[in-house]
């Protein structure tokens, strides 16, 4: 439902309190204490059967007798009360409620939900919790909740599905100065949830930055495309609790024992481009930090300290954090010389010395901020009773005043440190009490940059395009699933590998130990013989791997003892034989883990790590959502600690990166082509520099009325939509979704119009369009946007593009808003008509409620265009050079 009424329930001018009470210590009594004494400027009724009034006001009965449908109700009564309250709410024309009450627990308790639900679903009435501490908005007086504190008014927005997290962040801030847009209590997350919020935040003029305690989210698709489309506008950063869970979960792969619940929200946070924290006092010292530090262009820091075991113990921080110091370049030693006695530490962190008067500190800062290897600059100041502290800050923020580097600070202390503090805050310069906080500050901040370039970034087209042979794949999983078994066996996961041009061992089969023996007689070379079952999945566990085996008697010999051993130790398992490959030695190559398996949220989930028989006590892995393209593989690997190895190391030669980057995409194909793998091991992935090659696979399947594409929290590219068509001239052109690889080809089609068709189609001049606003217009959320592109047949980001059509749908999927654009010299040969066609039929399938334009009243050619497509035209009175288009699509 997304943001449909959200306004009635976050800028509410009237609300009514059900269940307000005159009773001490009671919640109804709380409630409308705050509601009162918050400085609420709209109506507010008290409803209460047994009271004439509550406090100074009068009481209304029951919900009907209400003079007016308030924007806003709040909810306090017993649980069994709360659907018929609902329900009548619902009938008064009600479009919000905050169900304060808790209890719905237990089946009873599911039931009463669900009834409260239905009760709101028919007028779409919203409701926030049930089991929640309420919701405060103090920019509007709106105090809504039982929390013991009204919180001052600011730029953070916190959502919490804690309500004792809440009321310790409201206390916490308060002696601190900060300052929230709203304060939500999400409760169960019935009805409002983390994905409806962001939707709403990430267009509130007033919200600089979202803050968010999480304990588990739902929808896991619209929360992704709201958290993305919230990220890209203004920070998100999230404390997720539940980090070490202890279920313990029955897996079948080396994925599925590492692929923690814990470390999925950390893929999925990443990839919505937000910041995770895990301790509340970081949570808003990040806020504060992104909110008025400039974003470094690098992780580079240099550290300036009048106190040596300051800079060490920064350093320390730094490091373990994985951080990196500057390089201090050559010229900026040479300068620093000249300003800095003789026995400064030549080097950074750069130890100016405890005498350091202020112009010290000033001459070193600036020195630093013109250092070209230098991202960031930690300013640090311990307390001596040679310089004054105070002096010193100010001297620093004369220093790097209008510089663009990112500038932190510790002035070390309490009483005399307080004050210059003071000075740096009001300069908008970030400052902390201890430099290891510093640090960490400065960590959140390169994570924040590192996150959002991921959302901007314009990925690589794929080194080599792959045709997949479904047959075979089909083939094997319908079968699979026929014969009623989960586990595929290892020739049929490799044959499946196969078909996605995944390298793999030519795997024979032998039923019996006889038949081993003649399939060996037909190869040469050593062999591995491996136990062949579907219910066997790690098959050394047993004895059931045979390496090195020379000659065919040899092989008989192995398959007689696995098998043996097999039935031995595992006497349920259904033994199908042994399978016999080659040998495949590769002397300087690094085993690797690649695998998938479903996460009861976020759907598919990849992984990439160091493999072999020890994959789980080496535990360095790395996750990632589907799908993927070559940057995200990419950045998956770098991620683990076995990537130093396969970058290259002494006499170990650099491994073939790029293939194992297209094997994570293709193995993201594959699970979006095959709905029914629900887990997936490669383990090892042989990678050197000449390739990779599985030597081992596992696949688990089951049935599902899902396709590929469905399941995934991040829709994938739509395929189905691409098509061939000609103008009216007989050129042949291909239409198909915008690619993240378009954006070289974005940028030359706009430096490509004349200034005419610039400004009818951004309404402004515009000569070039920047990295940013190009990666904003490719790399798009297909669940909530699209963009076709018409294009000369070929790999995108090679071809030119010669024309695009845009829809934008609101978050509720009401309406979509176009735009359309046409090179100049193919204009009038009917491409935009084609184009507008296809937007409208992709609109329709959709189920979007109408498509409105905003069009030039100067445009007549594109106003007929809307006019032959059934638009209907509205002049705009208050601006007589626009029209607004509408097509209603039922």
């Amino acid at each position: 439902m997304s943001t449909r009424n959200l306004r009635s329930l976050l800028r509410p001018q009237s609300i009514a309190l059900i269940g307000a009470s005159d009773r001490p210590g009671h919640m109804g009594q709380v409630t409308w204490r705050n509601l009162t004494q918050s400085g609420f400027a709209g109506r507010l009724y008290p409803v209460n059967p047994n009271h004439g009034q509550v406090g100074d006001t009068m009481a209304y009965p029951n919900i009907a007798a209400l003079p007016e449908a308030p924007d806003l109700a709040v909810i306090v009564t017993p649980v069994q009360t709360v659907p018929g309250i609902v329900a009548e709410l619902a009938e008064k024309g009600v479009k919000a409620a905050i169900i304060i009450t808790a209890g719905f627990g237990g089946s009873e308790g599911q039931a009463m939900k669900q009834r409260m639900l239905d009760a709101a679903r028919p007028s779409t009435l919203r409701i926030l919790g049930p089991n929640c501490l309420g919701l405060i908005v103090p920019g509007l007086g709106v105090n809504a909740a039982f929390a013991h504190l009204m919180p001052k008014t600011g730029g953070l927005a916190f959502l919490s599905q804690s309500g004792a997290i809440l009321t310790s962040v409201i206390d916490w801030a308060q002696p601190r100065g900060i300052g929230f847009s709203h304060l939500v209590s999400m409760g169960e997350l019935a009805d409002v949830d983390f994905g409806d919020m962001l939707d709403y935040l990430a267009d509130d003029p007033e919200t600089t930055a979202i803050l968010m305690y999480v304990e588990a989210v739902t929808q896991a698709r619209k929360f992704m495309s709201a958290a993305r489309r919230a990220a890209r506008v203004k920070p998100v950063i999230a404390i997720k609790a539940g980090r070490h869970s202890e279920a313990a979960k029955a897996v079948a792969s080396h994925t599925g024992a590492m692929a923690g619940a814990d470390a999925v929200y950390d893929a999925a946070f990443r990839r919505a481009g937000m910041l995770r924290v895990y301790q509340l006092d970081e949570l808003f010292a990040a806020a504060q930090t992104l909110a008025v530090s400039r974003i470094p262009r690098g992780g580079r820091l240099a550290i300036m300290t009048n106190g040596g075991g300051m800079g060490i113990l920064a350093t320390d921080t730094l490091i373990d954090a994985g951080g990196r110091l500057a390089e201090l370049a050559p010229a900026t030693v040479e300068q620093l010389n000249a300003v800095l006695p003789a026995g400064w530490s030549h080097g950074n962190p750069v130890d100016i010395i405890g005498d350091a008067p202020p112009e010290r500190f000033a001459a070193t800062a600036q020195i630093l901020r013109n250092d070209p290897n230098v991202d960031a600059l930690l300013a640090l100041n311990c307390p001596t009773a040679i310089a004054d502290p105070v002096a010193a800050a100010d001297k620093v923020i004369e220093a790097v005043a209008g510089s663009r580097l990112c500038v932190m600070t510790s002035w070390i202390g309490e009483a005399t440190a307080v004050e210059a503090r003071r000075h740096f805050s009001e300069a908008g310069i970030p400052t902390y009490e201890t430099p290891e906080a510093a640090v960490r500050a400065f960590g959140h901040v390169v994570a924040y940059r590192r996150n959002r370039e991921m959302l901007m970034e314009t990925p690589p087209s794929m080194p080599t395009s792959f045709q997949v042979e479904m047959e075979p794949v089909r083939a094997i999983v319908d079968r699979a699933l026929a014969e009623k078994r989960e586990m595929l066996t290892g020739p049929e996961a490799q044959t499946i590998l196969g078909a996605y041009h995944i390298p793999t061992t030519q795997a024979a089969t032998a039923a019996t130990p006889a038949e081993a023996r003649a399939v060996a007689q037909k190869m040469s070379g050593l062999f591995a013989v491996k136990i062949l079952s579907p219910d066997i999945t790690h098959k050394s566990d047993i004895g059931g791997v045979t390496l090195g085996v020379d000659g065919a008697e040899a092989v008989e010999q192995a398959a007689e003892a696995i098998i043996a051993r097999a039935k031995r130790l595992r006497p349920a398992a259904r033994i199908l034989g042994v399978s016999i490959e080659p040998m495949i030695r590769r002397t300087d190559s690094v085993e690797l883990i690649l695998g998938m398996i479903e996460d009861a949220q976020f759907g598919p989930v990849l992984l990439f790590g160091h493999g072999g028989v020890a994959v789980e006590r080496l535990a360095d892995s790395a996750l990632a959502l589907p799908p993927l393209n070559i940057s995200l593989a990419h950045d998956l690997m770098e991620k683990t600690r076995v990537y130093r190895l396969l970058t290259g190391y002494r006499n170990q030669p650099k491994a073939d990166i790029d293939a194992i980057a297209l094997t994570l995409v293709k193995l993201s194909q594959l699970i979006v082509d095959v709905p029914e793998i629900v887990e997936l091991d490669i383990n090892p992935l042989l990678a050197d520099q000449n390739g990779v090659v599985a030597l081992d696979a596992r696949m688990k399947v089951r049935p599902t009325p899902l396709k590929g594409a469905t399941r995934l929290a991040i829709r994938p590219y739509p395929r189905r939509l691409e098509d061939t068509v000609e103008d009216q001239d007989g050129r042949a052109f291909m239409i198909r979704p915008i690619l993240p690889e378009d954006e070289p080809e974005i940028q030359a089609l706009i430096a490509r119009l004349s200034p005419r068709a610039i400004r009818l189609r951004f309404f402004a001049p515009l000569k070039a369009l920047s990295h940013m606003d190009a990666a904003r217009l490719t790399q798009i959320d297909y669940d909530r946007e699209m963009a076709l592109v018409l294009t000369q047949p070929g790999p995108a980001g090679k071809m030119p593009i010669h024309a695009v059509v845009r829809l934008i749908s609101d978050a509720n999927n009401e309406h979509g808003e176009y735009a359309v654009v046409v090179q100049d010299d193919l204009t009038g040969k009917g491409l935009g008509m084609l184009l507008m066609k296809r937007i409208i039929e992709y609109a329709k399938t959709r189920g979007l409620g109408e498509i409105i334009g905003h069009v030039l009243s100067e445009n007549t050619t594109m106003l007929k265009l809307c006019e032959e497509l059934g638009f209907s035209i509205h002049r705009q009175t208050d601006d007589t050079s626009g029209v607004m288009v509408r097509l209603k699509l039922g």
